[in-house]
């Protein structure tokens, strides 16, 4: 990895500095204090929980955290601009940020960066990013590392740094100490010191092994042909050599792939089983419950890890309730996260695409555009966008219908001495006389007949009606 002038030259010095400075204990919180005790007293107890690697063996522990991972790296990070009328829009091109949201380094896939990333923080409660600059100072690959290889360090004068073993696939060679600007750190919450993350594991941790060991033993109990452990009993008193010799031999005859066999008791030996049946345990209310105590520490619904719906709820109001509870939070801390380490602009921001987490079905979605259009939210085209289709005439901007009034106009109706009058009709505007045409011979011809037949048809009124027809005479 390369590495501007001015980091090379930091981190040279840090190495010999690094020796003044007091690196933050993982004993007070963080994963390693699981190990060695996973609740109050629990170290004097002699109670030990599983090692990190045998609980994610538990289904109930390895579910919630690639469901919470999972459910983060499906989501498309997008680079967002404010503008000039204060709405957000994502940005596409032309931003150098932008390559390395797309592809974050040379081995993994935004998908995998994102989710490795959760992974880390839902594991060891910190996740530790290194950052690779160019020229510029602009950061062009991201690396997640491992959270057990990265120390915090805080200097005399409160200035904090990261101690990191070597790690190839990152290109570090030998143990380096950088500053904090190099060094993305997101945390869950920080229960005892402000650079310690606490993993839910740490409230999971003995739920999951014994819901482990429940499942050991009873794969256990059904390797033994669902026989339990007894004993055997004889009428009188018999010597420690010949109970060993029994117990030897029973074992030998009638355990492991010999269980099956016919047992003969003489001397009124007897076999009494010692075991407590599966059902007088409730084994599987135990285990049951191990699962749904875990799925309470990460704050997920129990139900999305294998448990019942909530009688009176519905999916799309759990689901819901996940996003609020338990996604939420994270998701802000990383775009937090992002922002602080890419160095944004102040008009700048990213942001988890989440329409892409709560998808609904094609009915579900068209109803709630037709809702949103109607309402003039979104234009016709933008409804059209959601299901990958193409721009219309006409559809650019919202529309809404003629007999809503906004609120200003109601304003001014209300001001009146009486809002619900009618308004008076204005006076119709009179016609204006037309402009007479260009005159020529045609026109002129016609405009004088109809003259003649007017005078005419004015000086026949003048005369009286015929009151018996005219006699013809030979004159």
């Amino acid at each position: 990895m390369k590495f501007p002038a001015f980091v090379t030259r930091l981190v040279a010095g840090l190495r010999t500095k690094a020796t003044s400075m007091s690196s933050v204990s993982s004993y007070s919180g963080g994963w390693f204090s699981v190990l060695k005790e996973s609740f109050s007293g629990a170290f004097q107890q002699v109670v030990e929980v599983d090692s990190p690697r045998d609980l994610l063996a538990n289904s109930a522990l390895y579910a919630p955290i690639t469901l919470i991972a999972g459910d983060h790296a499906k989501l498309r990070v997008k680079l967002m601009r404010q503008q000039e009328s204060g709405v957000w829009k994502e940005v596409t091109a032309g931003s150098p940020f932008l390559p390395v949201l797309r592809k974050p380094n040379r081995y993994q896939t935004r998908v995998q960066f994102i989710e490795i990333w959760v992974l880390s923080k839902l594991m060891y409660g910190n996740t530790y990013v290194l950052k690779a600059r160019d020229a510029r100072g602009i950061v062009t690959a991201l690396h997640v590392l491992d959270a057990q290889r990265v120390t915090p360090l805080v200097a005399q004068s409160g200035d904090v740094y990261y101690q990191i073993k070597a790690d190839h696939l990152a290109g570090l060679i030998g143990d380096l100490v950088f500053p904090a600007s190099e060094i993305i750190h997101d945390r869950m919450n920080c229960l005892w010191h402000p650079l310690v993350g606490v993993p839910p594991i740490y409230a999971a941790a003995l739920s999951a092994t014994q819901g482990r060991r429940i499942q050991t033993n009873s794969a256990t109990f059904f390797d033994n042909m669902s026989r339990p452990g007894g004993m055997l009993t004889a009428p009188a008193t018999i010597s420690p050599e010949t109970a060993i010799r029994l117990k030897s031999e029973f074992e030998a005859n009638f355990s492991g792939s010999k269980l099956g066999r016919l047992f003969v008791g003489g001397d009124g030996l007897e076999f009494t089983s010692m075991a407590v049946p599966a059902e007088q345990a409730q084994l599987i209310e135990q285990l049951g419950w191990t699962g749904e105590d875990v799925a309470r520490a990460f704050l997920v619904p129990y139900f999305m890890v294998g448990g019942p719906i909530p009688t009176g709820s519905s999916i799309e109001a759990e689901t819901m309730r996940y996003y609020q509870q338990c996604l939420q939070k994270m998701m802000e801390q990383t775009e937090a996260c992002l922002d602080d380490g890419l160095s944004l602009p102040t008009d700048m921001r990213t942001e988890f695409e989440i329409a892409d987490l709560i998808r609904m079905d094609t009915k579900s979605q068209a109803e709630v555009v037709d809702k949103l259009r109607q309402a003039g939210v979104l234009a016709p085209d933008e409804g059209r966008a959601m299901f990958n289709m193409e721009p219309v005439p006409g559809g650019k901007y919202p529309l809404i219908q003629q007999q809503n009034y906004s609120l200003a106009a109601l304003a001014k109706r209300e001001a009146k001495d009486d809002p619900f009058a009618n308004a008076a009709a204005p006076a119709p505007t009179p016609a204006a006389a037309p402009t007479p045409a260009a005159d020529d011979g045609e026109a002129k011809f016609w405009r004088d007949v109809a003259a003649v037949d007017d005078f005419a048809r004015d000086a026949v009124k003048g005369f009286a009606p015929l009151t018996k027809p005219i006699e013809a005479t030979n004159d």
